[in-house]
Order: structure tokens, then sequence, then C-alpha cells
């Protein structure tokens, strides 16, 4: 395979493979710690794992059952840790936990609960409470089968926009994010990696030089070894595919529920983008393609299913407005049941003396990717002897540094400095982009100065700031990884996006712009 231009900067520290949660936190942490950091990412950032997640940030009570509790640990430290780096996208969310007595007694549930409580300390969460639901305005919608019921915390987050506001840190920090490229092959030389990426845009490959070579690729992480590495190993993963249904409100009040099933899987009830309820997840092994997974006749009835049992006013399919799937990268631990399958992550460290190091990742979870890098890097530490030391533990993530006030203070000042905005649009501004929703904004002061609506308060402004800052070249790029804004607009809303992001690409200037010093300051990156 020839390249058709080589990379003019010289060889990199890290060549990251994958531009999912994993891939882009090790590079936000590499790239402040000194290293030159390449990400290539094949599609979209968070084009498939990453955003099709539970939308939750949690502990992972049911692990319990399956004694991970160094995972629940750390998964409870790290939820602490992302709610004051991103107080815009992670938010506390209260869960009730309706009691089924032929499923599991009542006192396992306390304990399970006492030890979520307890694991790790608890800053900025209440503690786990019994509820007597016969009584508790929360078990009106719900076909009760025991007065009991439960209440803990953890945290809803958009996936996707925790994706992107990685990659803008480490693009801030110095790292160089290239979407919509390949890895094609690589092979080790002198030392380094040389590696052939091809730009799908261009539809050219260039030759590129690595120190180090760290495979992030989820549910592809096999395929890249095998196929274009040339590198089997035991280390292996199962595909197992999550759907979800969101259909409209079910029931009033900003909590969730979790419902369990005769099967012993519990399923989530969360509401979603003010006007809905997200529903899932599903455990299927998957053996498919992992690129378009969707979700089967059989997946949509086993969740309807549960809403039946348990809500007095369940929805049909007639109700659903959307689904998703994901196909999620399970380290392959032997389990035969699906649902005890670990979330843990496992590392595969190649590094024959004198030769450049592979790193690849197996599984991990969304809460826990800060850790995982950090942990990624110090299995590298004795290959780059410069470089420095972890950080990430108490840095605020991009538009996640808002002033002492606090997260909400802060929102409603942005709402009254930006009189003009409906009320919703300033609600949805701060919450998707945190302190960089003054770069969206701009210098605006009517909604004439935002350009065109496409609907729902999509700006034309807003489009071009994403796809100057954030990567987004397609409609579908924006509308449902930078937003969700897809569940609102209607079809001509993506032809109009469409052209929009083809004149700018046109025009130049389809990538994201180098952030000036001013961003850094208003970002906590100085």
């Amino acid at each position: 395979m020839e390249p058709s231009g080589r990379d003019k900067t010289g060889p990199y520290d890290l060549l990251i493979i994958g531009g999912g949660i994993n891939g882009v936190g090790i590079a936000r942490d590499a790239a402040e710690r000194g290293l030159k950091v390449l990400l290539v990412e094949q599609d979209d950032l968070a084009a498939h794992t990453s955003s099709a997640s539970t939308k939750l940030i949690h502990g992972g009570l049911r692990y319990l059952e399956t004694y991970e509790f160094r995972l629940v640990r750390e998964s409870l430290l790290e939820r602490e840790r992302l709610l004051a780096a991103a107080p815009h996208l992670v938010r506390p969310l209260t869960f009730v936990l309706p009691h089924d007595p032929l499923i599991r007694p009542a006192w396992l549930v306390r304990l399970g609960l006492f030890l979520y409580d307890h694991l790790a300390r608890r800053q900025r969460l209440p503690a786990c409470e019994r509820l007597d639901l016969t009584k508790d305005a929360r078990g009106a919608p719900l076909k009760l089968l025991s007065a009991a019921g439960f209440a803990y915390s953890d945290c809803a987050v958009d996936d996707s926009r925790l994706v992107i506001v990685n990659a803008l840190d480490a693009a801030a920090r110095g790292a160089v994010i290239r979407t919509r490229t390949r890895l094609e092959q690589a092979e080790r030389n002198e030392g380094m990696w040389t590696c052939m990426v091809r730009d799908r845009a261009a539809a050219q490959i260039s030759a590129i030089r690595a120190r180090a070579l760290i495979n992030a690729g989820g549910p592809w992480v096999s395929e890249i070894l095998n196929s274009r590495l040339g590198h089997p190993t035991e280390k292996h993963v199962r595909l197992v595919k999550g759907s979800h249904i969101v259909v409209p409100r079910l029931y009033e009040g900003e909590h969730a529920y979790m419902l369990q099933n005769p099967d012993r899987r519990i399923v989530f009830a969360i509401p979603y983008e003010r006007d809905f309820t997200l529903i899932g997840t599903t455990d299927l092994l998957f053996e498919g393609p992992p690129d378009h997974p969707t979700i089967s006749d059989g997946e949509v009835g086993y969740l309807l299913e549960t809403l039946a049992r348990w809500f007095k006013q369940p929805a049909g399919r007639a109700d659903i407005v959307w689904t998703y799937s994901g196909v999620r990268p399970l380290f392959d631990d032997g389990s035969h049941n699906v649902s005890a399958m670990t979330r843990d992550y496992a590392f595969d460290l190649d590094a024959p003396e004198g030769a450049a190091p592979l790193l690849s990742i197996f599984g991990g979870k969304l809460t826990t990717y800060r850790r995982l890098a950090e942990h990624a890097l110090d299995d590298l530490k004795r290959f780059f002897p410069q470089m420095r030391g972890a950080w990430t533990g108490e840095a605020p993530l991009s538009g996640g540094d808002v002033p002492g006030g606090g997260f909400e203070a802060y929102a409603r000042d942005f709402a009254a400095r930006h009189g003009f905005l409906p009320r919703e649009s300033a609600e949805r501004l701060v919450h998707a982009y945190g302190t960089r929703a003054e770069e969206v904004i701009g210098s605006a002061t009517s909604l004439d100065d935002l350009g065109g609506d496409f609907g729902a308060g999509l700006s034309e402004a807003e489009v071009r700031y994403l796809a100057q800052k954030e990567w987004a070249q397609s409609a579908e790029d924006v509308l449902w990884r930078r937003s969700k804004l897809g569940l609102r607009v209607g079809s001509e809303a993506v032809e109009a996006i469409d052209g929009i992001l083809n004149t700018i690409r046109t025009i130049g200037g389809s990538a994201p712009a180098a952030i000036s010093a001013p961003d850094r300051r208003r970002t906590g990156f100085l």
C-alpha cells in the first residue's frame, strides 16, 4: 500500500486508534503529560458504542451480585469525579427500585444498597432510603408487587457529548484529532511504528510514524489486532448488543425506575430530553459487524413487556419515537451468562525488547474511562521516561469550569445575560456546552444574529460552531451525537443542515480551529 503523502510534522509519541470514550480519554491525559498525540477515528467521534449507552454514570449496583467490588468502588469514585469535572453533562438522578419479593429478598436489596453507599466516600449524592410506595407519590404510576421500595442515587450523562468534551480538551492541550480517518495497517521497524492511515473524505493514504500504538478500537479491537496489525492475542472481547427504546414521557417527576424482571435482569426507565422516557437495556450476544446494529423485534417485545409488568399505563409499539442499539465490547472472562460478564477492562501490552510497544484495550465502561486512561499511560511510562504524572483527577472537562456559585447559578446567569433566547434554548445550550455556550452565542444580541433556525432552537450559528470546533461533518453528527435534536426536527432540517456543512467544507474550515489563548483561560487550561 503506497502512501499518497507523508505526515510533515514528524513522528508522534502515541498514535491512538479509536474515537470512543477510551480513546479520547487517553488522548486528553497523554497530551497534558507532554506526549505528542495523534488520534484517528474511522467514523465520527462517539459514532458507535460510546453514543449507544443507557446514558448513565453509575457504580453498577447489580455488579455487586457478581462480587465485582473493586469495579463498583472504582466506578463510585469516578462518579464523584465526573460530577465535579462536567456538571453541565453529568447530573444527579434518583432511582426508585420497587421491590419484587419473588426475585430478590428485601434483606439482600438492603445489603446491596448499604454496600453501594459505603464502598466509596460519597460527597455530592444522598444516601439510599427505604420507601413505602403505597404512600410515596413515586409509587403511583406502578403496579406494586409489594409496598416496599428503595431509592438510591446515580447520575445521568450525555454520553456522546462526554466524548466530544474530552476530545476538545485533548485538542486544546496539543493532541491532533482526525475523524473519518482509518488505520489500514501498521508495522514495526527501527524501534517505531509505521502506520498507513486513510483519510476517507480525501481518499488519500498517509504514512505516519509513532513511538507507541494504542488500540482503543472498542468492538474492532480484535479485528485491528488480527487483520490490520497481524498480531493475534489470547485476550478477546465478546460483542454484546444492548438496545433501547424512547417513548413519550411515561410519568411525572425527574426520578428514574430500576425495574426487576423474572429472569433477574433489570431494565431502567429514565426521564430523557424533557419530554421522553428512555427504556433499556437488553443484553444479547452479537455475531454480526458492529458498525450498524439495530434493535430486534424480540428486544422491543422484551422492553415493552417489562413496562407492562410494572406500569399501570405502559407504552405500546405505536408510542416508540426512537430506538438505538450499540455493541459493547465486553472482556471475555469465560462467563456463560451475558449479564454476568464483567464490565471491567483488561490490557494487552506487547513490547518485545527494542520494539515499539502496542497496548490494546479490552472491555471497559463509560464511567471508568478516566481511570482506564491513567492505567494505560502508567503501563507505558517506562517507554516515555519524560512523561509527566497523572493529573485528570481534579481537572474540569471542557465547559465544566463553572464559577464558584455552581452550575445552576451559572445557568441562570447565562439565561439572564442572553435574554433574547427562549428559556428552553438557553437551558439546552448551557447543559450541552457549559461555559463554552458563550462561544456558541458569540456576540449575538438577538435571534436574528444567530442566523436561520432549523427547528427546536438549533441555529445556523450553532451548526457552524459544531463544524468548526467539534468535528461535525453531517446532519447526523449534529442531530444525534452533538445533540439529540433529531427527536424534535423534521427531515427537511437534515437537508438544510447538510447544505450548510457542505458549504463550510467547500470554503475550508471543516476541521476544528485551534483554540485561542482566551479560550484556554476560560476553560481552566492555564
